[in-house]
């Protein structure tokens, strides 16, 4: 059974740290690209990282330039997203991606509806 697992959200003060890992089932991590998406009450969800299948490539969104790194360790089989300087309007429930066996294995993918599938979400809430 696919399953996306992600972990490591909570309450954090704006200015502090969260690493949000994402564990991904059988070898998921091995032949997908992998991105991370968010989405706040109200508003769509939006892209923030993403990252190749062959871990050369990364690409992020504006909102999140410079202060969100994503990885991804094939030997665990997990994703991580590095989230930095956060911002009370960072503030929202946040979702790993796997596109599986992407035609380009170079590729960044940023499009929503190029993933085939999600975890649950993890909320991250960050106080002002």
């Amino acid at each position: 059974q696919v399953q996306l697992v992600e972990s490591g959200g909570g309450l954090v003060q704006a200015g502090g740290s969260l690493r949000l890992a994402c564990a991904a089932s059988g070898r998921m991590l091995m032949l997908s690209a992998m991105g991370w998406f968010r989405q706040a009450p109200g508003k769509e969800r939006e892209f923030l990282a993403g990252i190749s299948l062959n871990g050369g490539s990364t690409n992020y969104g504006d909102s999140v330039k410079g202060r969100f790194t994503i990885s991804r360790d094939y030997a665990k089989n997990t994703l991580y997203l590095q989230m930095n300087s956060l911002k009370p309007e960072d503030t929202a429930v946040y979702y790993c991606a796997a596109d599986f066996q992407p035609t380009n294995p170079r590729m960044v993918i940023t499009t929503i509806s190029e993933y085939d599938y999600w975890g649950q979400g993890t909320q991250v809430t960050v106080s002002s």
